[in-house]
């Protein structure tokens, strides 16, 4: 699959409290029910080359051995930082012990050891493996204080935080830079301050090259196209830089501007090309992961059948709003049948899965069910909801539908509101938190599986549609983010929209039949 950056930048709705010092948290694949992994941290300096950091979570439980690690790691560090940790849940049960460990002369290292430190903690109150990859995670934490000790540069210590992660095993365990999260939040926050392009680095060529604008963004109007090379950002070279890199740069406030150097093709000579320079200025962009067109036919009675067709590419915050509002205006346009096209989805936000299925189903029924650290499983279910239609659906999925996809695909199947069609989905059945960290950089933390309605299991097996079939032009399904629209005339040569625009006429005249 083809990797985008998106030239723009999130607006941060969520300020984290310095002085309160507590993390933003969510869960990435449920909101529903929020694991305890909430700690507050505060800091205090004793002395010249001492740092305290004093963490608070959830639900303590050290043992004597935690506290002999913390003796031996004392022993031979002039210059220590202590960390106290103390259960929240109860005063009187509350416990506190004393890390030692040497507290670095590098000030950007410095800050990434308390960042350690609190990954740490995050991971040993809520991590879905309570044996650690069957590890001492206590003794991991003095391990890698001790490594990352002698290190001049903050890259190289959270290298050391991420070889501390990779040791559990679970590849979806792991932290990204302030940078990182920033892109990161693109995805699932749906605002945005930038230009609205998209691009990336050719392959075979290296080049810059726009994939496609937003349109009516400002990229747009400046008349950049796809295809077009960007050379030069605000002066400066972009040779050698990714698109993610890039992408940073055309990124910022809105109100200020960004000097582009385009290079374009003229006309149909490959060989002709115009340079020039565009001053573009930055503003909020708005992304819709929601695409949706619908489908008619003339029946031979003269009877026009409507099918709406709703592609969602991504879980967004946005996602279950916009949908609604898609479905109420089809169902005024007299639609009678419904395509929902999963395809290619990673997934997302879980609370915007869920939200999601409750536009299709009525009741009290069971979206998913969750397993937590310890074998208890915690079904996520409706609470009274009513369905904003209960005509025919057909949902669409493949090998790259993973995650939320797979959570809203197994809800709507095992409850009986819809058919699947396509290929078996990709099978990831963890639920990670994401939790910004201290220092602005994020922690993605698997805390729960989970299994379909009908107690299925999804992790590394997938959900296998009803009906199977070849996607022969699903690459021609043009992306949302593109200025030209999805026409029902190109999706009908997708033959898993033909097989679905089948399953759905079975499905009416089994109705009209009763």
């Amino acid at each position: 699959m083809e990797s985008r950056a998106l030239a723009s930048s999130p607006l941060h709705k969520i300020p984290i409290s310095r002085k309160q010092r507590k993390p933003h948290t969510f869960l990435l694949s449920t909101n529903s029910k929020q694991l305890p992994i909430s700690c507050s941290y505060k800091r205090s300096v004793d002395r010249e080359l001492t740092r305290a950091v004093e963490l608070g979570c959830n639900g303590s439980d050290k043992s004597s051995k935690f506290a002999n690690i913390i003796k031996k790691a004392a022993i031979g560090f002039v210059a220590a930082a202590a960390i106290s940790i103390n259960g929240c849940d109860s005063s009187a049960l509350a416990e506190s012990l004393t890390i030692a460990f040497p507290a670095s002369r590098a000030t950007e290292v410095n800050t990434v050891q308390r960042t350690l430190v609190e990954a740490w903690g995050l991971i040993r109150e809520t991590f879905i493996d309570p044996t650690f990859n069957h590890q001492d995670w206590d003794s991991k934490l003095e391990q890698t204080m001790v490594e990352m000790f002698p290190l001049k540069s903050a890259d190289a210590a959270y290298g050391k935080i991420s070889g501390m992660l990779a040791s559990l095993g679970d590849p979806f365990t792991r932290i990204i830079s302030p940078k990182e999260y920033q892109s990161f939040r693109i995805g699932s926050d749906g605002n945005l301050q930038g230009v609205g392009i998209f691009i990336n680095t050719e392959p075979t060529s290296g080049h810059l090259v726009v994939l496609s604008c937003i349109e009516g963004s400002p990229a747009d109007r400046a008349g950049i196209h796809e295809g077009d090379e960007i050379v030069e950002i605000n002066g400066e070279s972009v040779s050698g830089l990714n698109g993610e890199l890039a992408a940073q740069k055309l990124r910022g406030r809105v109100g200020t501007t960004v000097t582009v150097k385009l290079v374009s093709e003229q006309g149909d000579d490959k060989n002709d090309h115009l340079q020039r320079e565009v001053r573009i200025p930055r503003e909020v962009i708005r992304l819709s992961p929601l695409s949706s067109t619908i489908i008619s036919h003339q029946l031979n009675d003269g009877h026009v059948v409507k099918t709406g067709y709703v592609r969602l590419s991504a879980f967004s915050q946005t996602a279950a709003s916009e949908m609604e509002n898609v479905i109420t205006e089809m169902e005024n346009q007299g639609v009678q049948s419904y395509i929902l096209d999963l395809r290619n989805n990673p997934g997302g936000l879980v609370k915007a899965g869920l939200d999601v299925a409750q536009i299709w189903l009525d009741g009290d029924e069971t979206l998913v069910n969750t397993v937590d650290r310890d074998g208890n499983m915690l079904p996520i279910s409706l609470v009274e909801s009513h369905a904003l239609t209960h005509d025919p659906l057909v949902v669409l999925v493949n090998e790259g539908s993973a995650s939320a996809s797979e959570i809203l695909a197994g809800a709507l199947h095992d409850n009986g509101r819809a058919i699947l069609v396509g290929h078996k989905t990709f099978g990831k059945g963890k639920i990670q938190s994401v939790t910004e960290l201290n220092d602005g950089s994020a922690l993605f933390i698997t805390v729960a599986k989970y299994l379909s309605p009908s107690l299925h299991e999804i992790d590394q097996v997938g959900i296998a549609p009803d009906v199977q079939c070849t996607p022969d032009a699903l690459n021609a399904v043009v992306p949302f983010q593109s200025k030209d629209k999805t026409k029902a005339s190109s999706l009908e040569m997708d033959s898993c929209i033909m097989v679905a625009e089948h399953e759905l006429e079975v499905q009416q005249s089994k109705g009209s039949a009763s």
